[in-house]
């Protein structure tokens, strides 16, 4: 059983059918992670799924995303924070002579876990300082660290 499985209970996903494409190794893993700007959460309640792209930070162990105090998503993370993300690099079709046989190319990680909303004003900083240091060596004064939470 996975960490993500003990924290959460719930794994949804069965073994991949095809074995020859599951990323396995750690630093992959890491690799894809950091290689793209933007994950999709997933939320559910109420039995009724919403998902949702959103700029993130990691460090290694923890993913991080910034978002306003309100909203639908903070409203269902606020009665259900068990989540799913995915995501994905390198996209290309795999043609074929058969409609049937067309294949999508991708590198794609999804995890299961739960959300928790960071209080500390510093903490909140941190973060964002790691979210928007992903996309400018700027320094920013930070006025509005409203809602930054670890995945």
């Amino acid at each position: 059983m996975s960490d993500t499985e003990k924290m959460t209970g719930v794994h949804p996903h069965n073994a991949m059918r095809r074995r020859d494409r599951e990323i396995t190794d750690r630093s992959e893993i890491d690799e894809i992670i950091r290689s793209t700007a933007v994950m999709h959460l997933g939320l559910s309640i109420d039995n009724i799924p919403f998902v949702v792209p959103l700029f993130y930070a990691y460090d290694g162990n923890v993913l991080y995303f910034h978002s306003a105090k309100a909203g639908t998503k903070i409203e269902i993370l606020k009665r259900n924070n068990v989540v799913c993300f995915e995501i994905s690099v390198d996209h290309d079709i795999i043609p074929a002579d058969s409609a049937c046989d067309f294949e999508a190319k991708h590198r794609t990680v999804i995890g299961t876990g739960k959300v928790f909303f960071v209080e500390d004003s510093n903490e909140k900083r941190r973060i964002l300082d790691m979210i928007i240091g992903r996309f400018s060596d700027k320094k920013f004064e930070c006025r509005c660290p409203e809602s930054v939470s670890p995945l």
